[in-house]
């Protein structure tokens, strides 16, 4: 007679697309399912071949799930009786959804100013036309696999300790090159901080500058990310607006302890500060006792002339902290990005990663430093820089001819991403749903906009999409456009 099996495996599904390994799926199913009872204690699961055999995974994926459970007291093994569900403490009765939200405790006031703010979103299953996404597969990986696999197996001190947290000597050296060749940025390595990700940067930077009331500067339409770390380190913003004419920085605004640009490609509209109103700036903040925060965005994407020298090269007074960051350059989970500080900072800046822990893994680190340093990242840029010069060039022309009715798109000089003005009035939030409902996606213009009234338009990135993925994605947003305005 065929034995009756205990585990029912609708229980376990498996999502094979997923970006999480099938075993950690598998250990958060059981684990899941120990927790709310449907596992019960004792109860004895399947031999790892057979639940192998029966999910058509390998047996080493059962075997990592069953360990991680052992080892975490959620099943015993039990001698000559297998695996089974271990006995856990009694838990306290569940309570409802709605009792368990107001019994919740209360957030911090900043906790709750956090909460409200806009957050980037991942839509799956779209064509996505993301501003500032690079294209993944072009990323050099076997030879990065190689540097990581060399520097790991080096296992020198250096790389598995907690005493380097401004940065790995060597990766700080070659940033401080590499900007000193392309950018122009005037500083020795002791000047780099290497933090994990441009967001840590901007954080880190409101945590030490910020006391709450303080006033910073900010571009509007301007860059989400740096109004959300400063708003939630207690600032209070005020709008430095940006047009077709460039900046306006003659407002009434009240001195700033902080000021956010983007001068080399001006997020979200690509244009680059005239160096009158860079000077004006440095002039400001000397003034004011103010500091700069200059956000290299999308610098090294410059498609006629030479790169724009960063506006920390002019500073004599020591007022510009310097942000970059590789995420667009290589990809984006690489989570490796810099802060170029005034002498004067550096220990502080040091000790407030130290506190804070924002640093990226030394090991990541030192295979960056011969990524760069060996010249592949030279190379890989150039390459990019031509194929998102095509690439550019190609999604503009194919805008032009198939959503010429509704939208007014340009060439850019600079970036990874092109604008979209409307010809007729359309609410770009009625078109994005639209849009997402044909299954394409993209950054609205209103979003961007936060003192100024909202410009109703479109950032289309073009870098990580390829000629295919173009033409079927413009394809989808002509049928939205079309749903949005019959009539």
């Amino acid at each position: 007679m065929a034995r009756r099996r205990e585990l029912p495996l609708d229980m376990l599904a498996l999502d094979r697309a997923s970006a999480v390994p099938l075993y950690r799926q598998l250990y958060e199913s059981l684990r899941l399912h120990i927790l709310d009872g449907r596992l019960a204690p004792r109860m004895r699961l399947p031999a790892t071949r057979e639940l192998a055999g029966d999910l058509n995974v390998s047996r080493n994926t059962v075997i990592g799930a069953y360990d991680a459970l052992l080892a975490e007291g959620y099943l015993e093994s039990v001698a000559g009786s297998g695996t089974r569900v271990a006995t856990l403490p009694q838990r306290p009765t569940r309570a409802r959804p709605k009792d368990r939200a107001e019994a919740l405790p209360r957030l911090s006031k900043r906790g709750e100013l956090m909460t409200t703010l806009q957050r980037d979103r991942t839509i799956p299953n779209q064509i996505a036309f993301h501003p500032g996404y690079p294209e993944i597969p072009a990323f050099p990986f076997s030879i990065w696999a190689k540097l990581v696999a060399a520097n790991m197996r080096s296992v020198r001190e250096d790389l598995y300790g907690y005493h380097l947290v401004a940065g790995h000597p060597r990766l700080r050296t070659a940033i401080a090159e590499y900007l000193a060749v392309s950018r122009g940025v005037n500083c020795d390595p002791e000047q780099v901080i290497v933090v994990a990700g441009a967001q840590a940067a901007l954080d880190l930077i409101g945590r030490t500058f910020m006391d709450p009331g303080d006033t910073f500067w900010i571009e509007d339409p301007g860059y989400g990310g740096a109004w959300n770390a400063f708003l939630s380190a207690g600032g209070r913003p005020a709008p430095l607006p940006v047009g077709p004419n460039g900046w306006d920085i003659e407002r009434d605004n009240p001195p700033p302890r902080l000021i956010f640009v983007t001068p080399s490609c001006q997020w979200p509209l690509g244009l680059v500060m005239p160096m009158e109103v860079r000077l004006k700036l440095l002039q400001i903040a000397e003034t004011h006792d103010s500091w700069i925060i200059e956000d290299d965005y999308d610098s090294e994407y410059r498609f006629r002339g030479r790169p724009i020298p960063a506006m920390q090269g002019l500073d004599d007074s020591g007022r510009v902290i310097y942000v970059g960051t590789l995420s667009k350059t290589m990809f984006p989970s690489i989570r490796v990005a810099y802060l170029v500080v005034p002498r004067s900072l550096v220990e502080g800046f040091k000790t407030a990663v130290s506190i804070t822990g924002q640093y990226p893994p030394l090991l990541l680190q030192a295979a960056l430093a011969d990524f760069i340093g060996q010249g592949f990242f030279a190379t890989h840029l150039r390459r990019m820089r031509r194929l998102y010069a095509r690439r550019m060039r190609d999604f503009v022309a194919l805008s032009r001819e198939r959503l010429d009715p509704w939208l007014t798109v340009s060439e850019t000089d600079t970036g990874m991403q092109v604008m979209g003005r409307f010809k007729e009035p359309i609410d770009d939030g009625v078109l994005l749903a639209a849009a997402l409902k044909r299954g394409v996606d993209f950054s609205r213009m209103s979003t961007h906009y936060r003192f100024a009234e909202p410009q109703q338009g479109m950032f289309l990135g073009y870098a990580g999409v390829d000629r295919d993925q173009t033409r079927a994605g413009i394809a989808r947003l002509r049928k939205a456009f079309e749903d949005v305005t019959a009539v």
